[in-house]
């Protein structure tokens, strides 16, 4: 009996965590709500001359104040300046010593929303990091001589074999050792249809095993893989303040001040200049301090930033700060990185020339036989292309010797065979194969690998760095924007010239070593301005230092990510143009929000002079106009 009810203890506690953990997140929406519910009590009361009603504007003040009251507190401790959420609690008390306990109520009630509203703005974009970590496994099955056993995640090292079996998340970054699958990589890339692995292949935390047992080499700590980086990126990016925002929180400080000094003035000078009652004085005095807080104005800023954040972060954009994202819309030029970036960065085979007397699957064959036994990307690129295009089996050389830097030298079926560069095989032979053939194909970009068999040049074979399929798309947003276009390479002249007018950018600068980058890009900035740099290599992370806002694609080095300011998840570079509109709707409804926020604060004040408005109007107005703020920045939410 007494296990039982031990039992049932402990699992009532549970359900009460558990409810007050859901409650926490509309604590102050709820609390705004009893604050409104009690005002009503009390106005009711107030209309049956009740004198009681003055017990429940007390619970709607310490209700519905509490929370603001605590934070304004606290942070005039902290930082030895008084702040808006002061000015807030001194009006609503002074309304409540002249006998309007019914405005003053109202005050904190309608401070109450503003404030649960912002906290809202807030808790949306956590969520998005709360979303993201939930995706992460915390244990996972480690396979160590023989033995199978269960540990968390924060205990596998490098070098590490984890099984992962089929509808499985990935608990860790790292490659394939064993088995093939389809990977769900929605959760990194965003992209919905699965991808196929097998083994050398990567995989990363986060993502779905779909339907294959995998045997994985962890590659990276818990605490360093992708995944992570992007958790750590978008907490980042909501703790950095944007140069407005910055801005705004001085400008507080000092407003705070002047506003106290001249309510001061107000609650004596209209009584000796004006003939005003001293009852009136303080009564002006009082709707002055409440209309002349700059609470639609300090919250003009840092919703829309963040409603900014969560939007990009939703859509695979990560910003690493609202600087960052305020610094976009002022972008006038855009440096791009060629391999990688605008390309796909892996060569492939484009066309393959084989003298009309032969049979060109069988040159085909031979020729992928012997660029199988090398690395070369370029081997590589023939090989994959071979396979695709038959289904005859590989062969192995009877002899082969890597030249270096001009190709190779190879024995098959006892025939002499090189493959490689034109001066390894006979320039003149190269350049008059097939009418002249191959310098028409250089000149549209291509790399020429030249095929020769007993000394007769037989065939040759075409590749190119591809151009992204999006690339033409993307560059023509960023044009219909206004923004100039500039591709960086270390290729020559002419694969540069091919390469840039296929990708449509305005101009291209060909035989960019690595480390002139960087000078290229202050160059840029000299002559445009605000300039963005786009890359994906180590090469890149001096040029992307350098410029103004750096962006780094998401398959990109660990170097390229660190350094960048703006990082696209998905490989997808459309979305640099979505960045740069989603940058200036953030900037257009900020602009929207200070100008409608001051017009309304000079209009109250201006009226309050008058005699024209009165406390409740005043209320209404000035915290009204908070909250039509922040409801403004939160349509950023939306796609």
């Amino acid at each position: 009996m007494v296990t039982e009810a031990k039992a049932y203890l402990k699992k009532k506690v549970l359900i009460q965590v558990n409810f007050f953990q859901l409650l926490k997140p509309h604590l102050e929406l709820i609390a705004a709500g009893l604050s409104g519910i009690f005002i009503l009590i009390g106005w009711l009361l107030d209309q049956s001359n009740s004198s009681s009603s003055v017990v429940y504007y007390i619970l709607a003040f310490l209700i519905g104040g509490y929370a603001k009251a605590k934070e304004g507190i606290e942070e005039t401790i902290h930082n030895k300046e008084l702040n808006v959420e002061m000015l807030m609690i001194f009006a609503a008390i002074g309304s409540a010593i002249i006998g309007y306990w019914t405005e003053g109520a109202m005050l904190i009630f309608i401070f109450a929303v503003s404030g649960a509203l912002e906290t809202y703005t807030m808790n949306k974009s956590h969520r998005e990091i709360s979303s993201l970590m939930d995706l992460q496994p915390e244990e996972a099955l480690r396979v160590q001589n023989g033995q199978e056993e269960f540990v968390h995640v924060s205990n596998l090292e490098i070098g590490d074999y984890i099984l992962i079996k089929p509808g499985e998340r990935i608990p860790s970054d790292g490659k394939i050792a064993q088995g093939q699958t389809t990977i769900d990589e929605a959760a990194i890339t965003g992209e919905s249809i699965p991808v196929s692995k097998q083994k050398e292949d990567y995989v990363f935390a986060g993502t779905v095993n779909l339907n294959g047992s995998i045997k994985v080499e962890i590659t990276k700590p818990a605490s360093e893989t992708l995944f992570q980086k992007i958790i750590q990126l978008v907490q980042s990016a909501q703790s950095e303040k944007s140069p407005s925002q910055l801005f705004i929180e001085r400008f507080e400080g000092t407003y705070v001040k002047i506003v106290l000094s001249v309510v001061l003035l107000m609650m004596f000078l209209p009584y000796f200049l004006l003939n005003w009652s001293w009852n009136e004085t303080f009564y002006r005095a009082m709707i002055l301090l409440v209309v002349a807080s700059p609470c639609a104005l300090v919250a003009s800023i840092m919703p829309a930033t963040l409603s900014a954040i969560s939007n990009g972060a939703r859509h695979g954009i990560l910003f690493k700060g609202g600087v960052h994202l305020e610094n976009l819309n002022h972008v006038k030029a855009i440096a791009f990185d060629k391999t990688g970036t605008l390309t796909k960065g892996k060569p492939e085979v484009t066309d393959v020339i084989v003298r009309k007397d032969l049979d060109k699957e069988e040159v085909l064959l031979k020729t992928a036989s012997i660029e199988s036994h090398s690395n070369h990307p370029l081997a590589l690129a023939i090989v994959q292309y071979a396979k695709a295009y038959f289904n005859g089996a590989i062969q192995h050389p009877e002899f082969i010797e890597d030249v270096a830097g001009w190709g190779v030298k190879a024995t098959l079926d006892g025939e002499q065979w090189k493959i490689g560069k034109a001066g390894f095989v006979g320039t003149d032979e190269a350049e008059s194969f097939e009418n002249g053939i191959a310098k028409e194909l250089a000149e549209a970009g291509k790399t020429i690998v030249f095929v020769q068999r007993n000394d007769e040049l037989i065939a040759l074979v075409a590749l190119k760095d591809i151009v992204r399929e999006e690339t033409k798309l993307a560059i023509e947003q960023l044009k219909n924007l206004g923004l100039y276009t500039i591709m960086l390479t270390g290729d020559s002249e002419k694969t540069a010239k091919a390469i840039a007018k296929e990708s449509h950018v305005h101009e291209h600068i060909s035989d960019c070593l690595p480390e002139s980058k960087a000078s290229v890009l202050k160059e840029l900035k000299e002559k445009y301005g605000t300039v963005a740099m786009v890359g994906d290599g180590i090469n890149d992370a001096p040029a992307l230092a350098t410029a103004n806002v750096g962006i780094a694609m998401g398959e990109g080095t660990d170097v390229a990510l660190e350094t960048a300011d703006i990082v696209l998840m998905k490989n997808d570079l459309p979305r640099i143009a979505e960045a740069i509109l989603l940058s200036k709707r953030m900037n257009k409804i900020v602009k929207q929000n200070v100008i409608f926020s001051i017009t309304v604060i000079m209009l109250l004040i201006i009226s309050n002079f008058l005699q024209v408005v009165d406390l409740p109007y005043g209320v209404i107005g000035h915290e009204g106009s908070t909250i039509l703020v922040i409801l403004n920045s939160l349509r950023l939410l939306r796609s």
